[in-house]
């Protein structure tokens, strides 16, 4: 059975934890602290779920899921990702998370900064444009579950929305997209990660992410991105 190791625990990763536990996935996930810390969270999420340190799941794993935004100082557990796809969920959002000035020049996207962070991993951009909590507002009773259970739907299905994925190497473009399919999504390919800006916040991609889009619609509104200006440069 094929072990996933989560690194962080908060709203992304535990709902991504979730999900994959209920396709049949083992769990290995871990934060910033230390395994006891997660006892509540293992014992609600059940069997097939246990606590570690950041390099025991990383060692794990079959595949990893990093869920916490980027920061430069962070020391990841490189050696132990090595070789493996490592999908990253973050979203690069100043405000929160502060500022870096090769992403705001448009030199590189915050996934290849994480991609620099593992340079022997392979990171995929994934799971960041769904929502991991309850929509706003809720409407109907389902809107009280995360999105990325409410919007999935079986393969076929005239409704099946689709998630975007970038990376550099193919064969983690595959792994994310049979991943997306189990969890009941489409996948459009938005690679390299040089190119994971246009689904980034405040794009039309973004803009139409509460409730999903097709397949379709997602290629049609990634196309429609447009790059920023660095700050202080005429665009014309």
């Amino acid at each position: 059975m094929t072990t996933i190791g989560i690194l962080g625990s908060g709203q992304a990763g535990s709902t991504v934890a979730r999900a994959a536990l209920a396709a049949g996935y083992n769990i290995v996930i871990a934060n910033r602290r230390s395994p006891k810390t997660l006892a509540g969270l293992i014992s609600d999420l059940g069997p097939g779920a246990r606590a570690a340190w950041a390099a025991e799941a990383a060692a794990a794993a079959d595949f990893a899921v990093v869920a916490f935004p980027y920061r430069p100082e962070d020391r990841l557990p490189a050696e132990e990702l090595a070789g493996k796809v490592v999908l990253d969920t973050n979203n690069y959002m100043p405000w929160r998370d502060g500022s870096y000035p090769e992403v705001d020049s448009g030199l590189k996207t915050v996934h290849e900064l994480r991609q620099e962070q593992l340079p022997a991993a392979k990171v995929a951009k994934a799971f960041t444009h769904i929502q991991h909590h309850a929509r706003s507002p809720i409407r109907v009773p389902s809107d009280a579950l995360p999105g990325l259970f409410r919007l999935a739907r079986p393969a076929g299905a005239s409704d099946r929305r689709a998630l975007a994925v970038s990376s550099d190497f193919p064969d983690a473009v595959e792994l994310v997209t049979r991943f997306y399919d189990e969890l009941g999504f489409d996948t459009v390919d938005n690679s390299p990660l040089s190119e994971s800006w246009r689904s980034a916040p405040g794009t039309p991609m973004w803009m139409q992410s509460v409730d999903g889009q097709s397949r379709r619609e997602l290629l049609r509104n990634l196309q429609r991105a447009v790059r920023p200006a660095p700050e202080g440069v005429f665009q014309g």
